[in-house]
């Protein structure tokens, strides 16, 4: 075996120095941009975040008496409410919450309705990049009073247009290429997920994933993503702690775990499960946006018409359970409604009424988010999607557990499976949605039957994507001199 000369351990310094340089040189600018781009998507987060909070708590709160579940990783900004529920609120502040939105939506940014994601993929496809800079900022106030009066919804949708429009803003004043712009806007996309979201790495992940409707990704993507989701989170953190979204308490966390192969045979009925709703899901959504968009209404009233009707759904809810407000959980986010999931009691998880409460909030949701989004109302999808999949999952995992207890410990590890699983198959993003779920709840115990589940899901799901501006492959995007072909049937 020939011998090292000595000299050869200092070999490595120049090449480190010439490799990096190499490395580096070309993607520097655009690299330190995504910095600048995560500090900034961390801080519409912050404000994004407030302004939600601050409109759900002047008028749910102090108004219609709707005091939902505290979410444990969510630092509360106003003392707890006194004020009894008025139910028949219930329908009329979503209804002036829908009015409001739909004026500001359509009289300054009509591309600000909706989910925003499919706006953010829409505009890497087929706009280099481009989103108009007054959008951000029309699509913050705008879903900040949609998810704020009860419109329901998710923050992905709403934060991802506001970091992927400073993304293109920043692109656009410094004259950049529309390759730099694209990835510009998917980083900051990526880093307000990763910030509202406590979940950095699923947001660089899901920046690159997102795009596509099949297993392909933005390669490009992920460093300058993973930079400005690094810097975004750790805006957002400094501001409102470091918690996870959810929290499990220890007596449940213990049954958080998988140690028995067999229990995969279980999480295959959840996986098909999940397919099945969310083919419902996506239907629905799209059925609805379809049909709403066709009254013969001015746009501007539409979001006023959907909020309404969320609200009359909410409230039969509520009569038809007996005045059980857990079911009010249809209305705005309804994460305080996951977080009770996942701190019930070992001794009451095979509380069987709790599995069909749990069914209302999953089949009310999806409904409820497709009449608010598809009317034109500013929320996003995936945190109602983690909402329906959360509360259906833990109903499968209580039914489970009364039957075959040794395969289900807990129904919390079927509602954190479910969620991934869920929008796995709705969304087509299985990897970054695998993540997302143990980033938000803190815990990596059940990454392997996530992963089961996710696979299984994204392989039996249909072809229809809750984004239907996604291309089905990198082959077909506009921006690799394809054509595109959008997944929406």
């Amino acid at each position: 075996m020939p011998q090292t000369p000595p000299s050869a351990p200092l070999r490595w310094f120049p090449e480190f120095l010439t490799e990096s340089g190499r490395r580096l040189r070309p993607q520097s600018r655009l690299l330190v941009l995504s910095l600048v781009v995560g500090l900034f998507a961390g801080l519409g987060a912050i404000l994004f975040y407030l302004a939600g909070q601050t409109v759900f708590h002047f008028t749910l709160t102090s108004v219609a008496g709707y005091h939902p579940p505290a979410v444990g990783g969510e630092p509360p900004l106003f003392a707890p409410g006194t004020t009894p529920l008025r139910p028949w609120l219930l329908v009329v502040v979503p209804a002036i919450g829908g009015l409001v939105c739909g004026w500001i939506v359509y009289t300054w940014a009509p591309e600000a309705e909706g989910h925003g994601t499919d706006a953010v993929i829409e505009a890497y496809h087929q706009h280099e990049g481009k989103i108009r800079p007054r959008v951000p900022l029309v699509k913050m106030i705008a879903s900040a009073i949609t998810l704020g009066t009860g419109g329901s919804g998710g923050r992905e949708g709403p934060i991802a247009q506001i970091g992927a429009g400073f993304g293109s803003f920043l692109g656009s004043i410094l004259h950049l290429s529309a390759s730099e712009r694209r990835t510009l806007l998917a980083a900051g996309m990526g880093a307000g997920i990763g910030a509202i979201f406590r979940a950095p790495l699923a947001g660089a992940l899901f920046a690159a994933e997102v795009l596509y409707s099949s297993a392909d990704f933005e390669s490009e993507v992920l460093i300058p993503a993973g930079l400005s989701t690094v810097t975004a989170y750790c805006t957002f953190g400094l501001a409102l702690g470091w918690t996870p979204l959810f929290v499990i308490p220890p007596e449940v966390l213990g049954n958080l775990q998988f140690n028995n192969p067999l229990e995969l045979a279980a999480y295959l009925l959840l996986a098909i499960a999940m397919v099945v709703l969310a083919m419902l899901y996506t239907r629905t959504f799209y059925g609805l946006t379809y049909a709403l968009h066709r009254l013969p209404v001015p746009a501007k009233l539409r979001p006023m018409i959907g909020s309404t009707l969320t609200g009359a759904v909410a409230v039969a809810l509520y009569y038809a359970f007996g005045r059980d407000e857990r079911v009010l959980a249809v209305l705005s986010f309804g994460y305080g409604m996951l977080q009770q999931v996942l701190v019930i009691p070992p001794a009451e998880a095979a509380n069987l009424s709790l599995a069909w409460v749990l069914l209302a909030v999953a089949f009310g949701k999806i409904l409820t988010t497709s009449l608010t989004i598809g009317s034109g109302g500013s929320a996003g999808v995936f945190g109602a999607s983690m909402v329906i999949g959360g509360c259906a999952g833990a109903a499968t995992g209580i039914i489970l557990h009364h039957f075959v207890p040794h395969l289900v410990h807990h129904p919390a590890s079927f509602a954190i499976v479910g969620m991934a699983g869920f929008f796995a198959a709705a969304a087509k993003t299985p990897f970054s949605t695998l993540v997302i779920v143990s980033e938000m709840t803190g815990n990596y115990n059940l990454l392997l039957p996530s992963l089961w589940v996710c696979a299984v899901a994204f392989l039996l799901s249909d072809r229809q994507s809750i984004y239907s501006a996604q291309v089905t492959d990198r082959a077909r995007s506009p921006v690799h001199g394809g054509k595109s072909v959008l997944n929406a049937e």
